[in-house]
């Protein structure tokens, strides 16, 4: 029997506030103990949801009665997991018969011993009404950071308007029907570098756990990068949190859409639209990153219309910042890139950009800068990308790009 749940937490997560309660009611010698006791939700994983366009809907068979197996590669491991799944963009309820989560040994198989069934509110489907987002109960499910996790959805009926998110930049596998399906049938799935329906993976974490949301357009979404290399420069990012002990327990939430824009148009809700629900609503955020303008940008048709846009953005940013400062997250901005030689380059729109970037490093709102820019450009060249690190339209990185990028972050932005 299907349950229709709106963001409802179900039976495991009361038993896991239950367990939080007895950790943090237990007695202990030092700050340092209660913080090894203390546990929260920390996000690990998220994408952000949109409404798939026509020329990225599932392929044939299409999702309803039929299997999608999805792989994401979290930043935080841990023991105790919950997965939201998203249907916020559709106008009809979608039904997710079982949802099954596993370990991945060479994608898309799965180590058969790591599989376990979600529940929602106790039961294995759930109908997600239209317009809403679910979370499944706490699971008890261990595995390590950036370990290949395979999401495995038995559809019932779906809609039409599917969300979702075109840009993974991993690829999906889609098997007719969901009765006993064979593993060896995903290695002959129909295949697809979208997700669909899958949205935040968070993980029972220490009380000193922390993730960082990063704001971006396709730089951070990953366009130019590998596909199921998962070297983004978030990803990039995510692993060198990884290597020092003061870093450890913070989590990387890449929330880039390819397209988007700040104020208006482009692909996907407007970073002004989606910020509450991308970045303020997600667990255990304690900092975020905002990259994204360039779009807004590359769309101006003059210079007065540049100008206005370019203020536009110092004010949105302005928003951005009073809304998390309220929240307690540190809000670090980074330059807009190099346009030179791209397909978005007009004088008046470089002007525009330089300004912009000139308000992020010099008006004291930020609490620190990332110079994104000044990472790529190349110095034979100033304001255009080094050749070596663009993908070939002189606007995107190129895999070496992103790593330049995800290691010329300074970690100690992160101990605050």
């Amino acid at each position: 029997m299907l349950r229709t749940l709106k963001h409802r937490t179900g039976i495991g997560l009361i038993i896991a506030s239950f367990l939080i309660l007895l950790a943090s009611c237990g007695s202990s010698n030092s700050t340092s103990k209660n913080n090894e006791n203390q546990q929260k939700w920390v996000g690990s994983w998220s994408t952000a949801p949109q409404l798939v366009e026509p020329r990225n809907v599932p392929p044939a068979p299409g999702l309803t009665g039929n299997t999608l197996r999805q792989i994401i590669s979290p930043s935080l491991g841990g023991k105790s997991i919950r997965l939201k799944f998203s249907n916020e963009f559709s106008d009809r309820p979608v039904e997710m018969k079982s949802v099954e989560i596993a370990i991945v040994t060479e994608q898309p198989s799965i180590d058969i011993s790591t599989k376990k069934t979600l529940k929602f509110d106790g039961e294995e489907g759930v109908s997600m009404p239209a317009g809403e987002a679910v979370f499944s109960d706490a699971l008890t499910f261990e595995f390590n950071p950036r370990t290949k996790l395979a999401i495995t959805i038995k559809f019932g009926e779906t809609a039409e308007k599917i969300t979702g998110h075109p840009g993974s930049r991993t690829t999906s596998y889609l098997v007719e029907g969901n009765q006993e399906i064979a593993e060896e049938d995903f290695t002959k799935a129909v295949t697809t570098d979208h997700w669909y329906a899958i949205n935040t993976l968070e993980v029972m974490a220490v009380e000193n756990a922390s993730a960082i949301a990063i704001l971006g357009n396709s730089i951070t979404d990953g366009r130019g990068s590998g596909t199921n290399k998962q070297n983004r420069w978030p990803d990039i990012l995510a692993e060198s949190l990884l290597q020092h002990s003061e870093t450890k327990n913070v989590g990387v939430l890449n929330m880039g859409i390819g397209g988007n824009a700040v104020l208006r148009g482009g692909l996907g809700p407007t970073g002004l639209n989606r910020f509450d629900r991308d970045i303020l609503s997600q667990n255990g955020v304690k900092y975020l990153i905002i990259m994204e303008g360039v779009n807004d940008l590359g769309g101006t048709p003059d210079s007065t219309a540049a100008f206005n846009v370019a203020n536009g953005l110092i004010e949105a940013y302005k928003t951005m910042i009073d809304k998390a400062h309220a929240k307690d997250i540190k809000v670090y901005g980074g330059t807009i890139t190099p346009i030179e030689k791209s397909f978005y380059y007009k004088d008046y729109r470089e002007e525009a950009r330089l300004k912009v970037n000139d308000w992020i490093r010099n008006s004291g709102a930020f609490d620190a800068v990332i110079d994104f820019s000044k990472f790529l450009e190349n110095p034979d060249e100033p304001n255009v990308i080094h050749p070596d690190l663009q993908s070939g339209d002189y606007l995107h990185p190129n895999e070496k790009g992103y790593k330049v990028m995800g290691e010329s972050i300074d970690l100690s932005l992160f101990t605050k």
